[in-house]
C-alpha cells in the first residue's frame, strides 16, 4: 500500500534513501564517513524543514516492512529546502564544507527527487505504482510539469522514465557529476 511516510520508518527509508542518491548524501551531509552520513542524513529525515524529510517521501508499505520508497517535492522553494544542510553546525567544518548543493528542482515543476526498491521487491512493479502516486500528488499541487534528474549510465532508469513519458530537458551538474534532466508535461 502506498502512503504517506512516518518519523517511524526511518530506519527502513534511510538505506533506501541513500541507495537512491549515491555520492550526493557526501554533498547534503558535507562529510564522507558514512556513518556520519547516515546519522546526519537521519537527523534531516525526522525533520520537516528539508527536502529529505519524512514529509515529502512516499513508501509502499507491505506487512513485513517497506518495500520502496520516493522522495518528491514541488520545485516552488526548493532553494529553501537546502538551506538546513547548508546552515548545519559543524559543516564549515567538513571536507565538503566548500561543496555546492546544487538545486535540482525548478520552479513550477513537481520534483521527483529520489526512488529506492528493496532488493526483494524489485520486478513487481513497485516502482512504477511510486511513480505514478508522484504524478498524482504533482497534479494534486497543481504543477503542470513533472521532472527528474538521472545518472547518463543509468540506461534502466533512463529507459523506464522514457517509457513514463519523460524526455530529456537538458543536463545538470551535481555532486560533481552530469545528469540528465528529464521533464514530462501533464
Amino acid at each position: 500500500m502506498i502512503e504517506q511516510a512516518v518519523k517511524e520508518d526511518l530506519k527502513e527509508v534511510m538505506p533506501l534513501l541513500l541507495s537512491a542518491i549515491g555520492h550526493i548524501a557526501y554533498t547534503l551531509a558535507g562529510t564522507e564517513d558514512d556513518s556520519e552520513v547516515e546519522r546526519i542524513l537521519g537527523d534531516f529525515y525526522v525533520r520537516e524543514d528539508n527536502r529529505i524529510s519524512y514529509k515529502h517521501v512516499l513508501v509502499d508499505r507491505r506487512e513485513d516492512g517497506i518495500a520502496g520508497m520516493l522522495l518528491s517535492y514541488s520545485g516552488d522553494g526548493a532553494a529553501e529546502l537546502d538551506v538546513p544542510f547548508v546552515t548545519r553546525p559543524g559543516r564549515d567544518k567538513g571536507v565538503r564544507a566548500d561543496e555546492t548543493i546544487a538545486v535540482e528542482a525548478q520552479e513550477g515543476d513537481f520534483y521527483l527527487d529520489s526512488i529506492a526498491v528493496a532488493e526483494r521487491y524489485q520486478g513487481q512493479g513497485i516502482a512504477k505504482a511510486l511513480i505514478s502516486a508522484f504524478e498524482q500528488k504533482g497534479e494534486e499541487a497543481g504543477c503542470s510539469r513533472l521532472s527528474l534528474i538521472v545518472e547518463p549510465e543509468n540506461t534502466r532508469a533512463y529507459a523506464i522514465y522514457k517509457k513514463l513519458g519523460f524526455t530529456e530537458d537538458g543536463t545538470i551538474l551535481v555532486s560533481g557529476s552530469p545528469y540528465i534532466r528529464m521533464v514530462k508535461m501533464k
